[in-house]
């Protein structure tokens, strides 16, 4: 057919009945036979009669042609090159066709003989234009069929016939294979053509109400003046001029000029489109039955009925409906909690008193809240517009029941706060739930906090941006700007009786600011008195002598010992006591009444069900701290654990925690959860990093490396052995068992690759073979401190296994390299002692067990920090890092982590490296997430790697 086209054959279009078997002809503008040769395959010549030109007029002529179905005819004409008027005036048609269907320009409709059909349209202005302006360039032999009738001969008129094609392409183009399931039925998806009269009705009706030229509206006016009802006002419309707008009175009093404006049928469709509304909305058959319907008074069930419901009918129905723009957003409801007027109160006062505050609905107009009558009134009114402030609103039945039962229940002050500060609260049925444990399926609303309590949460909203203070005078230290932010916002946060988490990096300089907020808080008679700090046991003597420095008028105690008491207490006394003495003696410690309790390295009581947090729970205090540089260590929980203590009720129960954040949060189910737990636990939770910018410039450099070492042959045969064995018990085992046996696995996997002679216990008298050869660890742990100890500088040797290190303590001693060890039995007196001695430089190594000096020591001696075994945590292994990286450290600081290749341990930290970036917000939970794995998952973890 291309050929054809190409080769200067005329075309025409043949329309039928219905649309869809409409033909185009291909014929020889000369009228010649069409058999030469050309014939496409599978079509077969076919004779029409067409009105050719003949000398100087025309006649009727019987030509041969090459009749072409619609689909055949579009795909020729889509991409051919005809060299014939007419063919290239079918195929611009063609083109314009398809721009319709694409634009979804299409609708069913029924032909004379009542056959299922689709049509193009209704045209936008644009449209009709195109279709104007092509009809007007078609030349003669594009439309050259005879008219029906007696003479003279008449052509088709080209507009005309260009619209019976466009009808045809859009009635076959729409049929395809898929059509019956889209349309759920089978007309308007068949091909064959079947009569279908009981349709016609439905798709008179469809066609007329998209092709009319007139739409209608209904204007509500509210009741005015001396008019007390509602009414409908008729508006007509014309997609000609979408902007232009008739009120039906005027078809009525002038019927030419809006004719003029709106069409000739403009009557006729305002009519039908008021029976289609009818049919929606039975009220509108009234105006149907005046003679010149123009407006409908309105009940005021009708006018409710209009702002809900109704209107959707009659939108689909093609009536709209339109209310005045400032009925429709003037009233709004806040869920509010506190009280707007509260003479005399405070922030301070609000969480003193024992008081519930108010969770209610607070309706307002035009952002101004209504009177309490007025909300009454509003909860009383039947009407859909109701008449406040001298003007008429709608009342939303929604907006309406919540100005009926706007008292939601009342909250605690710590509640209140909670969800203050998240700007969200949600309510069920039963009521409010707490702060911390909105249900799942809670009906969650923004919510703003109002009086007393929106001036404290604008108070505490942001830690960093307080009112300074003045440093205390008996401090004898200058504070960093940053440490001078730190004791503001703890000042301001005792004060009004919340406590905090002060979660600075480790050698920020957190026991000094607590140092000065002690001393703060002795210059007002409200809140001096003693003050008690709760810490390891290794940092007793840490604590005593910052305090002597930097506070020496202070008097500072250490209730240790066996001649520990509190007798003859001072009013401005520090007092020192560990986890340890708190258990054994809490009763006793209870009986001050103490001014500020803080918990340094409050990881410690990180469990909320250990006898240590129960203990430090029962602690009189007038306020609360917790130090530690992390807040977090493996979940979420952690987190509630401190807080909770610091500031009791701010996040719920531990129960409703992990249902309302921790698990949504840690699951990745809410991705908003994240963003709501760090709103409300941002005031109470300050944390600066050496990294941020302005916080310590004068820090010098840290190197971190990572040492890959290859397992030695016994350590392989070790592994593999260890490996095979344990999986075979594992894969028959489930439960608490198959746990605890994928533990004892990970464990002894990272004995083997320490060195054979901690799997293998060879320590103490038993330990007879050299350690040397052994170990690819310990071969470069030697080859490090020959290095180091070289160069006259100190280093600390970390490792989780006390075992371990008093191996390679016995080993370094037999090569002659001096060094301490620290571990979690050492006495207080002799771990201080150990600390002086290697601050003095007189030993250059140090041996650390990580969970007994990982934290609260300050050894800036050291340059060098040896991580011999890797722990599950990187957080664990960065706090034992700041030993020796903090303020005070002159010197750059390299960090050697020791991997042995290919191994569980080289696995799991390029998956914690990995995952570091998200380490500040949410942490997994360490060794115990491996146990969860299946068996394939932990085959492949502890799987032996290749070696280079």
């Amino acid at each position: 057919m291309r050929e054809l086209l190409g080769a200067g054959w005329a075309a025409v279009f043949l329309p039928g009945e219905p649309a869809r078997l409409g033909r185009l002809l291909l014929w020889k503008p000369t009228g010649a036979a069409a058999g030469d040769g050309m014939a496409p395959t599978g079509l077969e010549t076919e004779a029409v009669e067409l009105v050719l030109p003949h000398g100087r007029s025309v006649r009727r002529r019987r030509v041969e042609g090459y009749a072409l179905p619609v689909a055949v005819a579009v795909s020729a004409l889509a991409d051919a090159e005809p060299t014939h008027p007419s063919g290239a005036a079918w195929q611009a048609a063609t083109r314009f066709a398809l721009r319709l269907l694409v634009d979804g320009r299409l609708h069913p409709a029924i032909t004379p003989a009542g056959y299922d059909t689709w049509q193009v349209g209704p045209f936008t202005a644009a449209q009709r234009q195109t279709l104007d302006a092509l009809a007007a360039a078609f030349p003669p032999h594009a439309h050259c069929l005879p008219e029906p009738g007696p003479a003279p001969v008449r052509i088709a008129e080209p507009a005309a016939l260009v619209r019976e094609f466009c009808d045809a392409v859009a009635d076959d183009l729409v049929r395809t294979p898929a059509a019956p399931l889209a349309m759920g039925a089978l007309p308007y998806a068949w091909r064959e053509a079947r009569a279908v009269p009981s349709l016609r009705e439905w798709a008179e009706e469809t066609q007329a109400a998209l092709t009319a030229e007139v739409s209608v509206s209904l204007r509500v006016d509210v009741p005015e003046g001396r008019r007390r009802q509602f009414r409908a006002v008729l508006q007509l419309h014309t997609a000609a001029d979408p902007a232009l707008v008739v009120e039906a009175a005027r078809l009525w009093s002038e019927p030419t000029e809006v004719e003029r404006l709106l069409g000739p049928r403009a009557e006729t469709e305002t009519l039908l489109a008021l029976r289609r509304g009818a049919r929606a909305w039975p009220p509108l058959r009234r105006l149907l039955d005046d003679a010149a319907p123009d407006q409908l008074r309105l009940t005021d069930d009708e006018a409710f009925e209009l702002l809900g419901d109704a209107t959707d009918a009659l939108r689909a129905a093609g009536v709209d409906v339109h209310w005045p723009r400032e009925l429709v957003k003037a009233l709004t409801a806040t869920a509010e909690i506190g009280q707007r007027t509260a003479p005399g109160s405070t922030a301070g006062g609000l969480l003193d008193t024992e008081a519930l505050l108010d969770f209610r609905w607070q309706v307002s107009l035009g952002g101004e809240p209504l009177t309490e009558a007025e909300m009454d009134a509003l909860a009383e009114s039947r009407r859909p517009l109701v008449r406040l402030r001298d003007q008429w609103v709608v009342a939303d039945p929604k907006l309406v029941a919540r100005a009926k039962r706007r008292r939601m229940g009342p909250l605690t002050p710590m509640e209140a706060l909670s969800a203050a500060l998240t700007g969200e609260a949600e309510r069920s049925e039963m009521g409010v739930p707490p702060a911390g444990g909105w249900g799942r399926d809670g009906d969650r609303v923004p919510c703003a906090a109002v009086g007393a309590l929106g001036d404290l949460v604008a108070r505490i909203r942001d830690p960093e941006s307080r009112t300074p203070v003045p440093q205390p005078a008996a401090l004898k230290a200058t504070l960093r700007e940053y440490q001078k932010r730190g004791l503001a916002w703890l000042a301001e946060m005792c004060a009004l009786g919340l406590g905090g988490c002060l979660a600075d990096d480790m050698g920020l300089g957190k026991t000094i600011t607590l140092l000065a907020l002690h001393l703060h808080r002795q210059s007002d008679p409200t809140t001096a008195g003693p003050t008690l700090v709760v810490c390891p046991a290794s940092l007793l003597g840490n604590w005593q002598r910052e305090a002597a420095r930097f506070a020496p008028s202070t008097p500072v105690r250490r209730y240790h010992g066996g001649d520990r008491h509190l007798g003859d207490l001072a009013g401005d006394e520090i007092v020192l006591v560990t986890y340890g003495v708190l258990r054994r003696d809490r009763e006793v410690l209870a009986e001050t009444a103490w001014s500020l309790v803080a918990a340094d390295e409050a990881q410690h009581v990180k469990n909320p069900y250990a006898v240590t947090a129960r203990e430090l729970r029962a602690l009189p205090a007038r306020a609360r701290v917790a130090l530690t540089g992390t807040p977090v260590e493996n979940n979420l929980s952690e987190l509630w654990a401190l807080l909770d203590w610091t500031t009791p009720g701010l996040l719920g129960t531990l129960a409703a925690f992990r249902d309302g954040h921790a698990r949504a949060i840690e699951a990745g189910e809410d991705p908003k959860a994240a963003e709501r737990l760090s709103r409300l636990v941002r005031p109470f939770l300050l944390r600066r990093k050496k990294s941020d910018p302005g916080i310590a410039p004068e820090l010098p450099p840290k190197t971190e490396t990572d040492h890959v070492v290859p397992l030695t042959a016994e350590q392989t045969s070790l592994y593999e052995a260890q490996v095979r064995e344990t999986m075979a018990k594992i894969a028959e085992t489930e439960g608490i068992a198959r746990r605890g046996l994928v533990l004892k696995l990970l464990t002894a996997l990272k004995q083997i690759c320490n060195h054979p002679a901690q799997y293998l216990k060879e320590h103490g008298l038993r330990q007879s073979t050299p350690l040397r050869g052994r170990s690819g660890k310990l071969d470069l742990l030697d080859e490090l401190l020959d290095t180091i100890t070289a160069e006259g500088e100190s280093v600390l040797v970390f490792t989780q296994y006390k075992q371990m290190a008093a191996l390679l303590e016995k080993h370094l001693a037999e090569r002659g390299v001096p060094t301490l060890f620290l571990h979690g039995a050492t006495p207080v007196a002799q771990r201080e002692e150990m600390v002086d001695r290697f601050q003095r430089g007189e030993v250059p190594v140090f041996l650390l067990s990580l969970k007994a000096a990982g934290t609260g020591l300050n050894l800036t001696r050291a340059t060098h920090v040896v991580h011999y075994d890797r722990w599950w945590n990187p957080a664990v292994e960065d706090q034992a890092t700041d030993r020796a990286y903090r303020i005070g450290q002159g010197k750059p600081v390299q960090v050697h982590k020791l991997l042995t290749e290919g191994t569980v341990e080289d696995k799991v930290a390029k998956l914690l490296e990995a995952k570091r970036a998200l380490a500040d917000a949410v942490v997994g939970s360490g060794e115990a997430a491996l146990t969860e794995l299946s068996d394939a998952e932990l085959a492949e973890l502890v799987a032996l790697g290749r070696q280079s």
